[in-house]
């Protein structure tokens, strides 16, 4: 929590002005009591009406001075909360992108969401209120004791016996809530997981027709939320009522001791009528306070929570190579092997291969064989356990990341495209490209007829996600994308699994005649994809079982056989 103080770094001004004018207000309020016991014990006592005509004009200008203080108040907190808030939101949007895929992986992508979106927009609130109320209350609280003694000191000793009964109750909720409100975070992230699987996969979740057991879970876990919320409001919820018991009772005794004593002559009626109306601007503060609260346990709780994310350290050390070798190797594992934090067992084992400068090298293997865990170390979007993974001549880990992954063009499993025109997606390959540049990406993944199809070619607008296009127009424009970029390096990790062959086939001709001659790996389900690579990798269980050209793996290699066996069967009958 203290390490996010640092975002205050621009708004000490504010941080000042805002409770200063706060209690500037609490100051101007507290003498209105006073005014009060005055147009009773000598205006009204004397019937003199320019008297309390004359009080009445100070308590309005009391008034409009403390509402003139409680706006800049008002201002200076809420620009101060809303500042600390978008500089805590950078800063977390920062840090998240420069943690790598095992500390994402780890504290998973919900959990992240909630703390961006939840948990930053209590902060905020926190901060608003507590630069608004939490100087206020304790000078109103205090400063109406001490004015209360000024009246009278035998009846204020009620004020000194019902104030620490009060810090007593609203501290020791306090205590008992903020661990109770983390846990109730907790449940949300478990509700936004849900929700955000639900959404993303409810083709498939329609698909099994499992809405009704998807909306059961669904139930479960919201029940879990209300019922943690429900706990933790009530005890909340006990702060009110044992404040407004507290101080009702406080004031009874106030009102009959006061009476006794007025009728001994030792308190005027406007004496006692100006310690009623502190010990009532007691009780109210004291309400603001609760729910200040209530509002800061919560805040405390997110803020505690966004801290334990910019804590979280990468586990990956940026390098500082920004030029490797010129080398005719491009691409080398040696012994390479790959964990994910939350297995205890490798992903990969023993990876040792190379890759020539403009090669093309074939990835396949069956599902969960390591195909996309192995195509990650190159860009290290892991980092390997034993062993290691070059390019041009050094260690991935010695790079530095922005220059390591510039050269390399990635074309995901799944194709993302951003809301936006093509130029815009495209332009993120390389963003000084020019149409011409654009255009010529475009016809070499095979997408010209994407663009035919388009209203306003290259302005055409794509939705979120790539909605409005097909798979394989999503496929193809994500290559185009990646050879924008005019990498070094070419990845295509099952970019063409949405292709028909022939399209399929033009593409992998068009890779092949490339003039800027990237090292092309091409991780495919389909045998047809990488029988013209220079060169096969077979992958089996996380481990290399075959390498070799198409037709030595034929006769070397059982699984890479069974595979093409089954994918061209009527070829071999």
């Amino acid at each position: 929590m203290k390490k996010l103080l640092i975002h205050f770094r621009g708004y000490k001004k504010q941080c000042v002005l805002a409770p200063l004018f706060k209690m500037l207000e609490a100051c101007f309020e507290l003498f209105i009591p006073l005014v009060v016991a005055s147009i009773i014990d000598i205006g009204i006592a004397n019937k003199d009406t320019a008297y309390i005509v004359k009080c009445c004009v100070i308590m309005a200008l009391l008034g409009a001075i403390g509402l003139t203080c409680t706006l800049f108040a008002q201002y200076f907190s809420a620009s101060c909360a809303v500042g600390f808030a978008t500089s805590m939101k950078h800063s977390l949007f920062k840090h998240i992108s420069s943690l790598s895929y095992t500390e994402i992986d780890t504290l998973g992508t919900s959990t992240l969401i909630t703390r961006m979106t939840s948990d930053v927009n209590q902060v905020q609130s926190g901060v608003n209120l507590t630069l608004r109320l939490f100087m206020r209350s304790p000078v109103i609280v205090f400063g109406a004791m001490i004015m209360a003694f000024i009246v009278d000191v035998k009846a204020s000793l009620v004020f000194v016996v019902t104030i620490p009964f009060l810090c007593i109750v609203v501290f020791g909720i306090i205590l008992s809530t903020i661990p109770l409100y983390k846990k109730v975070q907790g449940k949300l992230d478990k509700v936004l997981h849900s929700t955000r699987e639900n959404l993303t996969g409810v083709r498939v979740i329609r698909a099994f027709g499992l809405e009704e057991s998807e909306k059961k879970r669904f139930h479960s876990e919201t029940e879990e939320l209300s019922k943690a919320q429900s706990f933790v409001g009530k005890i909340s919820a006990v702060m009110n009522p044992a404040t407004y018991a507290i101080v009702n009772i406080s004031i009874a005794i106030l009102i009959w001791r006061g009476a006794i004593r007025v009728d001994t002559g030792d308190l005027t009626q406007g004496q006692v009528i100006a310690l009623y109306n502190y010990m009532s601007q007691i009780l109210i503060e004291l309400i603001k306070l609760a729910n200040l609260i209530v509002t800061m346990t919560k805040a405390i709780a997110c803020a505690n929570r966004i801290q334990s994310v910019l804590d979280t350290k990468s586990t990956q050390e940026n390098g500082t190579v920004k030029n490797g070798k010129a080398d005719e190797l491009s691409v080398e594992f040696k012994d390479a092997y790959l964990r994910y934090s939350l297995s205890p067992e490798y992903t990969l084992e023993g990876i040792s291969f190379t890759a020539k400068q403009g090669e093309s090298i074939g990835i396949i293997g069956g599902t969960g064989s390591g195909k996309s865990s192995l195509i990650n170390l190159i860009g290290r979007f892991y980092d390997t356990e034993k062993g290691q993974v070059l390019v041009d001549g050094f260690d991935v880990k010695e790079y530095d990341t922005e220059y390591l992954r510039e050269s390399i063009g990635i074309v995901p499993q799944k194709a993302v495209l951003f809301k936006g025109t093509i130029r815009d997606n495209l332009k993120w390959g390389n963003k000084d490209a020019s149409d011409e540049d654009i255009l010529r990406a475009i016809d070499l993944a095979q997408a010209k007829d994407v663009l035919d199809k388009c209203e306003n070619g290259l302005d055409y607008v794509i939705e979120e996600g790539g909605k409005n296009l097909s798979g394989g127009q999503r496929q193809r424009l994500t290559i185009a994308r990646a050879l924008v970029k005019k990498p070094k390096i070419l990845i295509l990790d099952d970019s063409s699994s949405a292709l028909d062959y022939a399209t399929d086939a033009r593409l992998r001709h068009a890779i092949a005649t490339i003039d800027f001659n990237p090292t092309t790996f091409i991780v495919s389900q389909r045998t047809a994809s990488i029988m013209g690579c220079d060169k096969i990798i077979v992958l089996d269980d996380g481990k290399i079982v075959g390498m070799g050209k198409h037709n030595e793996l034929l006769n070397s290699c059982v699984i890479y056989s069974e595979i093409y066996n089954s994918q061209f069967k009527e070829e071999v009958q």
